[in-house]
């Protein structure tokens, strides 16, 4: 793969078939209901063995070139969501404490994340509830994520 080119790699999870967006030698995109496109080898590779690890439960923390798109604020939530270890929760207010601002931007640039699962915005909830989540089945989604990572004590 030369630079410049942008490849897919797609990966069968409990989820369906995730696909992995490699631009750059970095991963910019995780695309549910993804399909392979291009010639994958690197980034792309690598993602795909990562994270069949992890859906096999032989891996905890991703360890990946990353190259989400996001404004200055979006990549400082990025940043603090890389931070939750598996199994763990925080609130988008504790996110926002950190960073001084309000719960609201932290909740859209939750939202915004290009990378779920690798960056994981499943663990960040809110004060009250579940929260949102951006994949196709929503909440629920979130939830079958949190209970494979053991993270029942927030859903009991």
């Amino acid at each position: 793969m030369s630079d410049g080119d942008v490849c897919m790699r797609a990966v069968a999870s409990p989820f369906g078939m995730i696909g992995v967006v490699e631009e750059d030698g970095a991963i910019t995109k995780l695309v549910w209901d993804g399909r392979e496109f291009g010639e994958t080898v690197g980034a792309a590779d690598e993602a795909a063995l990562q994270l069949e690890a992890y859906f096999a439960g032989r891996l905890s923390e991703f360890d990946l070139p990353l190259a989400p798109r996001g404004t200055p604020f979006q990549q400082q939530v990025y940043t603090e969501m890389r931070a939750i270890p598996m199994g763990q929760t925080i609130t988008y207010g504790d996110i926002a404490d950190k960073l001084e601002v309000a719960p609201q931007p932290v909740g859209q640039a939750c939202g915004s994340n290009p990378i779920p699962i690798i960056i994981p915005c499943h663990r960040v909830v809110g004060l009250d509830g579940l929260g949102g989540f951006s994949a196709p089945g929503g909440v629920e989604t979130k939830i079958k994520l949190l209970r494979f990572e053991g993270a029942y004590s927030l859903l009991l």
